[in-house]
C-alpha cells in the first residue's frame, strides 16, 4: 500500500501558501502603506491645551459647540496624517486633569492615539493635585512622576520632553534637578538635530506672555545648539525666528519656537507682539505636523475642517 501522509502535508502547504499570495495580491494597497509608513522619515503631531472639561457646557457630548471643545475635530486631523509619534503639549485635560475627565472627554479623542503619545504636563494638570489624573492616566509614558521630563530617539534626532512646571519639581534654574539632567541628557545625546517640548513657552505674544521660568532650559538648549522647542500655554499659534537670549534673533546658532495652544479647548487673543514673532492665528485650530529628516525638519500647522489658517517651512540643522 502506497503512504499518502507525506504528499497530502505538501498539497495542504502548498494551498495554504497560495491562499496567502492570493491575499497579499489582493492587498497590495495595504502592503504599499506599510511599507512606506516603515521606510518614511519619522513624522510628529503637536498641540497642546485640548481638552475641555465634559462639565463645560460646551463640551457637547465631545463635538464641542460655540467655537469651543474642537478636541474631536483636532484629533481628527492627528488620525489622517498616520504619525510616528503624537506630542501633547500640557494642559491636555481642563479643569484639573481629574483622570474622571480624562476619561471622558481626552481619552475618546486624542486618546485614540495613546500608544504612541509622548505627552508633557501642563499647570492644569496640576491644579488640585500633584498631576495625579495625568500620570495615572498616561502611566510610564509620561515618565517618573516625581519628575515628567525624559527623553528618547526618533530617527536621527533627540526628544527631550521637560516639565514647565517648575516649583513642583524643584525648579528650572540653573543647577536645578531638571536642569542639570537636561544638561547631562545633551551631552550623551549629540544626535545630528534636537527638538525639545514643554507646556509654558519662553516666548510669546498671547495673554500669558514670555516665561523667564524656563530661560536657563532655553539657554542649555541653545548652547547645545538645538533646532527646535514647541510649547502651548497660550490659546493660539506663533511661530518664532530662531532666537538666542533675550529676544534677540539668531538665525546661524539660534532656537526656533512654535507656540500650538489651539488643541481644541478655546483660542485666547494675543496681547503684546514679541520680537522675532512671525507668524500668528488666534483664529483656528489645528495641529503641527513636523516631518523629522535626517539633517532637516519641515513643519506644516494643519487646521481642522472648517478652518483655513495654515503655516508651513522647511529649515536645515545646525
Amino acid at each position: 500500500m502506497i503512504d499518502l501522509r507525506l504528499p497530502r502535508r505538501l498539497i495542504f502547504g502548498f494551498l495554504i501558501g497560495l491562499g496567502l499570495i492570493v491575499s497579499l495580491v489582493l492587498n497590495t494597497g495595504f502592503l504599499v502603506q506599510a511599507a512606506t509608513s516603515t521606510t518614511r522619515d519619522p513624522i510628529i503631531m503637536a498641540a497642546g491645551d485640548i481638552a475641555c472639561d465634559p462639565q463645560s457646557s460646551n463640551f457637547n457630548g465631545g463635538k464641542g459647540k460655540n467655537g469651543n471643545c474642537q478636541m474631536m475635530a483636532t484629533s481628527d486631523v492627528v488620525i489622517k496624517a498616520k504619525p510616528n509619534a503624537v506630542l501633547a503639549l500640557g494642559d491636555n485635560q481642563y479643569e484639573k486633569g481629574e483622570f474622571a475627565n480624562f476619561q471622558a472627554s481626552y481619552d475618546p479623542t486624542w486618546g485614540r492615539f495613546k500608544a504612541i503619545t509622548r505627552p508633557v504636563p501642563g499647570n492644569h494638570e496640576y491644579y488640585g493635585s500633584n498631576a495625579e489624573g495625568y500620570y495615572q492616566y498616561f502611566g510610564k509614558a509620561a515618565g517618573d512622576r516625581d519628575k515628567g521630563y525624559y527623553s528618547y530617539n526618533l530617527g536621527n534626532w533627540h526628544l527631550i520632553a521637560l516639565n514647565s512646571n517648575c516649583k513642583a519639581i524643584g525648579g528650572c534654574n540653573v543647577g536645578s534637578p531638571q536642569e542639570k539632567w537636561l544638561k547631562a541628557d545633551l551631552k550623551k545625546n549629540p544626535k545630528a538635530c534636537t527638538l525639545a517640548y514643554w507646556h509654558h513657552p519662553r516666548f510669546s505674544s498671547g495673554t500669558h506672555g514670555n516665561n523667564k521660568i524656563v530661560e536657563d532650559l532655553w539657554k542649555d538648549l541653545y548652547d547645545a545648539g538645538a533646532e527646535l522647542v514647541l510649547s502651548g500655554h497660550d490659546h493660539s499659534y506663533e511661530r518664532f525666528a530662531p532666537q538666542g537670549l533675550d529676544e534677540k534673533a539668531d538665525l546661524q546658532k539660534g532656537v526656533r519656537q512654535i507656540v500650538i495652544g489651539n488643541g481644541g479647548k478655546n483660542l485666547y487673543p494675543f496681547k503684546t507682539i514679541r520680537a522675532n514673532s512671525e507668524v500668528r492665528d488666534n483664529e483656528s485650530y489645528g495641529v503641527l505636523k513636523v516631518a523629522l529628516h535626517p539633517k532637516s525638519y519641515d513643519w506644516e500647522l494643519m487646521p481642522i475642517a472648517g478652518d483655513s489658517f495654515t503655516d508651513k517651512g522647511s529649515t536645515p540643522c545646525h
